[in-house]
């Protein structure tokens, strides 16, 4: 379903896609093919490698990306620096009959991806490839960012079900809805956001907060009613005051529970020492005739705090995950770029474009590019960059694109895999949106796929990504041509 609402989204934009669509349409190059590339430098968190996330909400994006009156009247307003109107009515109506028509290669969503490969690559009219940068950007950052983030904290809870918590922390609606669906695409097991289980159906959970226990005269009343109130879904919050008495009177209502045919489904807790109090709580649990109660964990989790909690013993069956998952607190944005890699000449032939910098991580790729994932024994081995505009033959080595003398040889036990696979083809879908479902499967089997020595929290060990041979003398005879 869509999270956008029904109207136009052509103006989810930068101005300067605008001007540069309209100093296109001057000079008489709009229609002109040109191909772009989406993609990151560096892993989000210190992180290996990166879980793809969006293509649903570019699907949806892409669906309500239209010009009508009331945007054309309002670009007509705007004014430039001379005071002069900023577009021309002729520009404005170009804009009002534009259809898209590009085509759109994608990795499909939840796949392992690393830096510098491209994620998506649009090759359509210059203007529209300029005009959808600013939204694929918006769109596939965040949730990128954010499915990562949750698959990092699932991978260190091993089986035990992380929640996303985040709504009241997100930021915004739409940010809150996309936070809740890339984090169930990055494994998370439910949300308690109830308009994204709505809308996307994912599984909701949530029982009550410390405003339920304190509007009773003691916390034993307030267990009680809501005992009475849901006796199906009892997970009593037992830190409103004293936690290991909260714990008591979390017990002595589950036994009046079980009495009337119901169970206590366990306690949450979310202050604390939370090593300590959940050891305590199981203790009282099972004693108490509670061996299956469940002990959810809240409090400012992550993936370190889940990782510490763990290697202390601690007696933690759920892990409820907010503000740190949702706002993927210590790295806030992903840093994804979207270059042009390609444009026809005035005679139809296609030219490689290359961006230079003093910083080489910063050089982008010349060309229409693909990715090559090599696999071996069940195991990805390495990634290969390559230009589908150059003669077939990618040579026997890749080369790192930030060190040139740094090459691995192509094994020939490996089989390879092209990973941008054809999404939109003149405009319009030739592959359907996968289902949450499908998508959550392929990063659990993506991930099994990977040495457990690049799924370190901590200094995970580089997966290499090169260059083919060609690409990489493409892209040297480039640079020499720029420094001469």
């Amino acid at each position: 379903m869509n999270q956008h609402p029904s109207t136009s989204l052509g103006l989810l934009t930068d101005l300067y896609q605008l001007t540069m669509a309209y100093g296109y349409w001057r000079t008489g190059r709009a229609e002109r093919l040109a191909t772009f590339h989406l993609y990151f430098r560096n892993a989000p968190f210190k992180s290996a490698y990166a879980v793809t996330a969006g293509l649903g909400a570019v699907a949806d994006y892409l669906d309500r990306f239209h010009f009508d009156e009331s945007d054309t009247d309002y670009l007509a307003g705007l004014k430039g620096n001379d005071g002069e109107s900023l577009f021309e009515d002729e520009f404005l109506s170009y804009l009002r009959r534009l259809e898209l028509c590009v085509d759109i290669d994608a990795m499909p969503e939840g796949t392992i991806a690393f830096g510098g490969e491209p994620i998506l690559r649009v090759t359509g009219p210059i203007a529209q490839g300029q005009l959808l940068e600013t939204a694929l950007l918006n769109i596939i950052n965040f949730q990128t960012l954010i499915a990562t983030k949750a698959n990092r904290i699932v991978s260190v809870a091993g089986e035990h079900p992380v929640l996303e918590f985040g709504l009241r922390r997100s930021q915004g609606i739409d940010g809150g809805l996309s936070a809740s669906r890339a984090a169930y695409v990055g494994g998370c097991s439910a949300t308690s956001n109830v308009l994204a289980g709505k809308t996307f159906g994912i599984p909701v959970k949530g029982t009550h907060a410390h405003s339920w226990v304190m509007s009773f005269q003691s916390e034993h009343e307030a267990f009680e009613a809501y005992a009475n109130s849901m006796p199906g879904n009892c997970v009593f919050l037992v830190d409103t005051y004293d936690t290991l008495e909260g714990i008591n009177n979390a017990i002595d209502v589950g036994q009046k529970l079980r009495a009337r045919g119901h169970e206590m489904i366990g306690i949450r807790l979310d202050s604390g020492d939370l090593a300590y109090l959940s050891n305590q709580a199981r203790q009282m649990l099972d004693k108490a005739g509670f061996p299956n109660a469940t002990i959810v964990a809240s409090n400012d989790l992550d993936e370190h705090t889940i990782e510490s909690l763990i290697s202390q013993g601690a007696s933690i069956n759920v892990w409820g995950v907010g503000t740190k998952l949702a706002t993927a607190y210590d790295q806030p944005a992903l840093g994804g770029v979207y270059k042009l890699g390609a444009i026809q000449d005035d005679n139809g032939n296609w030219q490689p474009r290359m961006k230079f910098s003093d910083q080489t991580v910063k050089m982008s790729i010349p060309g229409q590019l693909q990715v090559y994932r090599f696999v071996s024994d069940g195991l990805m081995q390495f990634d290969m960059i390559d230009d589908d505009l150059l003669p077939s033959g990618k040579g026997s080595s890749i080369i790192d694109p930030n060190d040139p003398h740094r090459s691995r040889a192509i094994n020939n036990d490996c089989t390879s895999t092209p990973l941008l696979r054809q999404w939109l083809l003149q405009g319009e879908r030739v592959s359907e949106v996968e289902s949450l479902a499908s998508i959550r499967q392929r990063v659990r089997e993506q991930c099994s796929m990977l040495d457990a020595s690049r799924k370190r929290l901590m200094n995970p060990h580089e997966y290499p990504v090169g260059l083919s041979e060609s690409l990489h003398r493409q892209r040297e005879r480039l640079r020499k041509e720029q420094c001469s």
